[in-house]
């Protein structure tokens, strides 16, 4: 798979992960490239000459929290209703179930491997910008300006983006690409999904996003590369009873299958 890097100049923890990921490849011709706007701001940079030939974008960002815990992140762009972070209202960018899997797994390997105990390993739910047309994600350096600056875990995110140099997409023929639904901001029950099970997660829709509506589904189901035929709901995390009931309805209608987290061994 032919990917690039992208990070912002004005982005302290991108430039940081990028710094590492210089020391630690030995390809010279891996696609590293600067923005001049934040990433989440910078629409259609596919549409680049570099990124002509790109399967796939790695977006190389900070990450921000109130708490300011340390943090490492994965998660695909987009705006499941309004768009105050860039990228425009109730669009999402593709994004592929199986990548997104295989850099998941790698980088809490990676973060074991490191002994980076005190940071959380986690997915995040779909959000925020940019826009643009090619599969992508962001995996991001948290919480705080004193993370960013940090070497270390740092070099675990570069280490995980390069493993993508040994991505082979027909070892993932038996993974079940799917979409999750349901839950917080930080997806406890879906790392788990992501970690140990057979299933893949694209993107993710929160609670704090519903009610699910089909536009939102198809948005969703259309934006991930591989066919998508399953749904994970969070059940205890889809709002209540009416709602729940509703958005199962929705989701069956359209020919999916749904499945609870509690259904699924992880």
């Amino acid at each position: 798979m032919r990917f690039a890097i992208a990070y912002s100049k004005k982005d302290p923890a991108g430039i940081n992960i990028t710094n590492q990921l210089k020391k630690l490849s030995f390809t010279p011709n891996l696609p590293i490239i600067e923005l001049k706007k934040d990433s989440i701001y910078s629409e259609d940079i596919d549409k680049l000459p570099e990124f002509r030939n790109i399967d796939f974008i790695v977006f190389a960002s900070t990450h921000k929290s109130a708490k300011g815990e340390p943090s490492l992140s994965l998660h695909a762009p987009g705006n499941w209703r309004d768009a105050d972070y860039g990228g425009k209202p109730g669009k999402v960018c593709s994004t592929s179930a199986q990548v997104l899997k295989y850099l998941f797994q790698n980088l809490n390997k990676n973060a074991q491997q490191a002994n980076l105990e005190n940071y959380e390993i986690t997915l995040e739910c779909t959000h925020h910008g940019p826009l643009i047309s090619k599969p992508c994600c962001f995996i991001e350096l948290g919480s705080s300006e004193k993370q960013w600056s940090e070497e270390k875990p740092a070099q675990v995110l570069a280490k995980t983006i390069l493993t993508l140099q040994e991505y082979k997409k027909e070892e993932y023929k038996k993974i079940i690409p799917t979409i999750a639904i349901g839950g917080p901001h930080y997806c406890p029950n879906f790392n788990k999904i992501q970690l140990k099970s057979n299933y893949a997660i694209s993107h993710v829709i929160p609670e704090y996003a519903l009610p699910l509506t089909q536009t939102m589904l198809q948005e969703a189901e259309q934006k991930t590369t591989e066919q998508i035929k399953q749904v994970i709901i969070d059940y205890k995390g889809c709002g209540k009873s009416e709602q729940k009931q509703n958005m199962i309805e929705l989701i069956e209608k359209s020919g999916l299958k749904v499945l609870r987290t509690s259904e699924i061994d992880k």
